[in-house]
């Protein structure tokens, strides 16, 4: 039997349209991207040059009483509050989540990646289809509870601790996921190099293992506080929402996301109050921006470190 074929101009053709789709799917992601930026920097902006607030009373100073009026100015917009919360809790979240997340992605693919493949990665990745409700709802009736009968936290359990435990267990499938790909795309060769000298596993591991894949556990590091910084409904839920700085773990604060989500539908539009959420914003929009440079640098650093040995 004889097969037909695509004469090869057609061929051509359609791998020309399929490419030029391609490149329009890109190029329409930059240029949203480039929009979304430049639509914050123009609402954002205007807690400068509209209502001539400093960038340091903004990040720096604790004062957070704007107006709420179209035509009055003169208030606070000092968002210091909100991003030590927001720091505070994205750091104890990682803190906590990475040594289980970087023990489940060894476990998975170099301790028994049978058992790991069927079972441990698709429990992993369940967590990351589930709402972000679910997790804080979880938080506030078990874990805000615990806290509070536990440690005997001043706000009844509705503290830093709650917030960062909740986010690290929104962030560990993240790192565990591309964790685990990036430690599968470590050269078999490699390994058995490594087992041939004489290595153990746990030499292996360490010693090879996380050290080549360490380009793409600080991706999924990166990506994980990425998802941490800007959650919001969670994180509300349990972080007590006061504006004071904590004096511990314990104690309850708020943050950069859970401000903007119960304030924007309440505030003005182009009002003082209403422009300073939008600086919010553009800070997490510039946040993100920081950690994806963070991404290349550190991945470039790697490979120019790997490329001298």
């Amino acid at each position: 039997m004889s097969t037909k074929r695509l004469p090869v101009r057609s061929q051509d053709a359609r791998e020309k349209t399929w490419e030029g789709l391609v490149t329009l799917c890109g190029i329409l992601i930059i240029v949203l991207t480039l929009a979304i930026g430049a639509f914050l920097i123009y609402k954002g902006s205007g807690t400068f040059l509209k209502y001539h607030h400093s960038i340091f009373e903004f990040l720096f100073s604790s004062d957070w009483s704007p107006s709420d009026s179209l035509t009055e100015s003169g208030g606070g917009v000092g968002a210091a509050v909100y991003i030590a919360g927001s720091l505070m809790t994205c750091g104890l979240a990682l803190l906590i989540a990475l040594p289980f997340s970087l023990a489940s992605a060894v476990f998975m693919t170099e301790i028994s990646p049978r058992a790991g493949k069927k079972l441990f990665q698709p429990a992993t990745e369940i967590f990351l289809g589930i709402p972000s409700v679910v997790y804080g709802w979880i938080g506030l009736t078990v874990l805000v509870p615990f806290i509070r009968d536990t440690f005997h936290a001043p706000m009844g359990g509705f503290s830093v601790l709650a917030a960062g435990i909740v986010l690290a267990v929104m962030i560990f499938p993240t790192i565990t996921s591309i964790s685990s790909d990036a430690i599968r795309s470590v050269p078999d060769s490699t390994i058995q190099a490594a087992y041939g000298l004489g290595c153990t596993r746990w030499q292996v591991i360490w010693h090879v293992i996380l050290p080549a894949a360490f380009s793409g556990i600080m991706t999924g590091v990166i990506l994980g506080l990425s998802r941490a910084f800007g959650e919001a409904l969670a994180v509300a839920m349990v972080i007590g929402k006061t504006r004071s700085y904590p004096s511990s773990i314990l104690s309850p604060t708020s943050n950069l996301t859970s401000a903007i989500a119960s304030d924007m539908g309440n505030t003005a539009n182009g009002g003082e109050h209403n422009l300073a959420l939008w600086s919010m914003a553009l800070l997490l929009y510039l946040i993100s921006i920081l950690f994806i440079v963070l991404v290349h640098r550190i991945t470039k650093s790697r490979k120019a470190k790997d490329e001298g040995k």
